[in-house]
């Protein structure tokens, strides 16, 4: 099995609302089968702040080119950063 990546933006008073609503999205649209390739694989996240003055999706994106250990296991939790009010952007690997 292999790995994709993904970034999928997610609305909700809390990060933790906002990944909830992202996975079951992403269930209901890819299945609850397993090796999707995308949110839906994931049980967790770990929010990660962007340093100020950067772009969120921009600073999510390196991340991902640089193999940061924190957002780069396909069995580990999704990124998150925060985009703007009530808004946030989740990405990393997923097993597919």
């Amino acid at each position: 099995m292999g790995a994709s990546d993904f970034m999928v933006r997610s609305n909700g008073s809390t990060a933790r609302e906002a990944f909830q609503s992202a996975v079951e999205d992403a269930q209901y649209e890819y299945g609850h089968g397993g090796y999707s390739g995308t949110i839906a694989e994931k049980r967790s996240f770990k929010e990660i702040t962007v340093p100020k003055d950067e772009d969120p999706a921009g600073f999510a994106n390196d991340l991902m080119d640089e193999d940061d250990d924190r957002v780069c296991d396909k069995w580990g939790p999704a990124g998150c950063v925060k985009v703007g009010d009530g808004e946030y952007l989740f990405f990393g690997w997923a097993s597919s």
